[in-house]
């Protein structure tokens, strides 16, 4: 697989206090089996759907236990690089440029608006193996409680152009490379309590949403939103057992017409 384009999602994973549990629950709903793990790297554990990695799971190192969310990474040439950007436009470094033998540099950041991300820059490891199929990536928007300060941000750090979605229920915005939609970035409202901060909302496929959330919420998962259908597919919100939030979308059960867009200058 060629090195995605700069600012192109390519990787996500998660950090667990009971990496067994999150492995039965996704593995339970999105059909994942898990390739072994070394203590060379934390005993850090991918994610395959269909043979292809799609994602990891990784157990916290000591002192390191909280509460478990999923951090999405962006593909970069230069970590060092990106992350000195994200310093001059207000974002702040939560992990620094860290080489992980030789599968690529990863570190973690964090944007004005207060949404968590990763960077990574392909070694060996160059991303998911497989996007946009059962078990999955498929997509992943930015959930951000001060939306003006991450529509600076991502486009000075990525140049991303960007589209405003015309509908006025809803204050979404896509990031674009190129032709390439990559990225979404969604306005949170009064609908979210209150203690859930800014997030990146990741969305794994799946061929039927509502069966998914049946299982989710049979292995102790909770619903947050949804599903509906949409223009762009059936989706629902959740959180996993141990309070990671992600989504699931089944992108061949559409309704209605999708939503013009409208270019958005770049500040």
């Amino acid at each position: 697989m060629a090195v995605q384009p700069e600012g192109t999602p390519c990787w996500a994973d998660v950090m667990f206090n009971d990496v067994e549990g999150a492995k039965r629950f996704y593995g339970d709903v999105l059909g994942w089996t898990f390739g072994g793990s070394s203590s060379e790297f934390g005993n850090y554990t991918q994610a395959y759907a269909d043979g292809k990695a799609v994602a990891a799971v990784v157990p916290p190192m000591p002192g390191q236990e909280g509460p478990s969310q999923w951090c999405l990474y962006l593909a970069v040439r230069d970590a060092a690089a990106t992350a000195a950007r994200i310093r001059d436009n207000d974002g702040e470094m939560l992990m620094e440029p860290m080489r992980v033998g030789d599968f690529g540099t990863m570190c973690l950041a964090r944007e004005p608006g207060g949404t968590v991300f990763g960077l990574w820059q392909a070694g060996t490891h160059e991303g998911f193996e497989a996007t946009n199929v059962p078990g999955a990536y498929c997509w992943a928007e930015v959930c951000t409680r001060d939306p003006e300060k991450t529509d600076v941000f991502f486009p000075a750090v990525f140049s991303y152009r960007s589209r405003q979605l015309e509908d006025e229920s809803i204050d979404f915005r896509l990031y674009e490379l190129g032709q390439e939609t990559v990225l979404g970035r969604m306005g949170m409202t009064e609908d979210f309590p209150p203690e859930v901060p800014s997030y990146m909302n990741v969305y794994f496929a799946v061929e039927n949403c509502d069966e998914a959330v049946t299982r989710a919420t049979e292995r102790g998962g909770t619903p947050h939103f949804g599903p509906i259908t949409t223009p762009f597919g059936r989706f629902a919100t959740l959180s996993d057992p141990q309070g990671a939030n992600f989504s699931v979308i089944d992108v061949t059960t559409m309704e209605g017409e999708r939503p013009g867009t409208t270019d958005v200058p770049n500040e």
